[in-house]
């Protein structure tokens, strides 16, 4: 295995027990050596060898193995020194919908928690955000360009926004509001961003220099959906995973220091991408990316790309919400009439049906699962809580404000968000029945949102703090019980 020479000062990784010794193998030669992993960066390791010397090493020629092991060090890593405060992609760094705060108020005052600021230059868009080390991530289009913003959590100041792609509101369908609708992913000191018409970029997350882009387009022979590209990039270790959609390789797999191809999924041909989010699994032992496009669900390979099983799915006009996995099962849904199911891996890798019903019709607010309940807006039925289990209907509220929104779940509670006039609902998540806490309308909204927009942007609840948006406008509150 070949060693790079590098300066022996830098510093230790996050905490101690990346001390210990391990084996390391080279993916190519199957040559392994004994090391301790002193440091992750720039998609290398530093790695300690018995003698004391101490090289670097390529993440991508290690074996898959030590790639896992890697990813699971930077989510520990992240865990560990967050308190609470970092959620560095769409639904959080698990993909649930889930904050990771505790101490936060149960109920609210009839005036709502107190707003600490308003920031009123994100562009125009529907993004949501990304929050790592005091800093929140998001993007719009400012004058004719997508950019991304980054804002100061305490204080709600600007520290600085990149423009990566122009926004012409050419190519895709603009009549509910133009601007990008994709949540920026953070992940060792970048930040990777895709705009509607498919440029996908890194940026510096300190500086916001990009780094460099590509286009699921041109690139890959992508193929949107009618509203353009509007999934949040994943990423895995040393990868980023994306769908282009289209006839080539409907999900790709990129090295995520300079976007060079690792592999690409030529099995899945699914047409139009869609808008859903890829998530990470392993079922049956292997570490899979799994998909939902507008005709059906996927799973393939983390290695290689390999199309492991697929389930079918008879989305239409726009399929959106991200998929939920708790062991070898899988819930989807989406709006339009067409209704959700449960999906469950057999041993053998078949795709089955556990059940399929139209309890939930998910549009794009997403859904939450919370122990064995799901939470979620439904068309027509408002918000409702589903049994994991069996698909049943456990109640429903459909009041003023719980017609029609997006969910987020903290502190044991619901934050639902009105979509038609920004009413976000503070309820017990409980299959025990509805149970409002508190209740806020908010302030300021945006003067310039297409007449046929509404507030889409989800919720997010970290480090004690409530993020709302409508277009330009961020609101920040203060929802900790401290």
């Amino acid at each position: 295995m070949k060693f790079l020479a590098t300066p022996v000062a830098f510093s230790i990784l996050l905490f101690s027990t990346l001390a210990e010794a391990r084996t390391w193998k080279q993916a190519s030669s199957g040559k392994e050596v004994e090391a301790e992993l002193l440091k992750i960066e720039g998609g290398k390791v530093h790695l300690k060898l018995p003698n004391g010397s101490i090289g670097q090493v390529d993440i991508l020629s290690l074996s898959l193995e030590d790639q896992e092991y890697i990813a699971s060090v930077e989510k520990a890593s992240a865990a560990s020194t967050s308190g609470g405060d970092d959620w560095p992609a769409f639904r959080g760094p698990n993909a649930d919908g889930i904050s990771p705060d505790e101490n936060l108020l149960d109920s609210w005052p009839s005036e709502g928690p107190d707003k600490l600021w308003v920031y009123e230059n994100a562009g125009m868009g529907y993004s949501g955000f990304s929050v790592v080390g005091g800093k929140l991530f998001t993007q719009g289009t400012r004058d004719g360009e997508v950019t991304v913003v980054c804002v100061d959590t305490e204080t709600g100041k600007e520290v600085w926004a990149t423009g990566y792609a122009e926004d012409d509101q050419q190519g895709y369908n603009t009549g509910w509001g133009h601007g990008p609708r994709s949540t920026p992913t953070f992940s060792d000191g970048m930040i990777f961003v895709l705009g509607p018409k498919g440029t996908i970029a890194c940026l510096n997350a300190e500086t916001g220099k990009e780094e460099w882009s590509k286009n699921l387009v041109e690139d890959f022979g992508g193929q949107a959906g009618g509203w353009g590209f509007s999934a949040s990039p994943l990423v895995d270790g040393p990868h980023l995973v994306v769908a282009p959609g289209g006839k080539d390789a409907g999900i790709v797999c990129l090295d995520k220091t300079n976007g060079s191809v690792v592999w690409e999924a030529s099995d899945v041909k699914p047409g139009k991408a869609e808008y859903a989010t890829i998530v990470i699994a392993e079922i049956n032992g292997t570490k899979q990316y799994i998909r939902l496009f507008e005709k059906e669900l996927v799973g393939v390979a983390a290695e290689d790309g390999e199309l492991l099983w697929s389930s079918s799915w008879d989305g239409k006009t726009a399929v959106i919400p991200t998929p939920i996995v708790d062991g070898n099962e899988i819930y989807i849904t989406s709006g339009y009439g067409v209704g959700c199911k449960l999906v469950e891996i057999g041993p053998d890798n078949e795709a089955s049906d556990v059940w399929v019903n139209k309890d939930m019709k998910n549009h794009h607010g997403g859904v939450v699962k919370v122990g064995d309940y799901l939470y979620g807006f439904s068309d027509g039925a408002g918000l409702i809580c589903q049994d994991w289990k069996t698909g049943e209907m456990v109640w429903n509220e459909k009041g003023q404000f719980t017609t029609k929104g997006a969910v987020h779940v903290a502190g044991g509670n619901l934050y639902a968000l009105n979509e038609g006039d920004g009413t976000l609902i503070l309820a017990e998540a409980s299959p025990e029945g509805f149970k409002e806490k508190g209740r806020l309308q908010l302030e300021p909204q945006s003067p310039n949102r297409n007449p046929k927009g509404k507030i889409w942007t989800h919720p997010l609840v970290v480090g004690g703090k409530l993020y709302l948006r409508d277009q330009e406008y961020i609101v920040c509150y203060d929802v900790s019980a401290e």
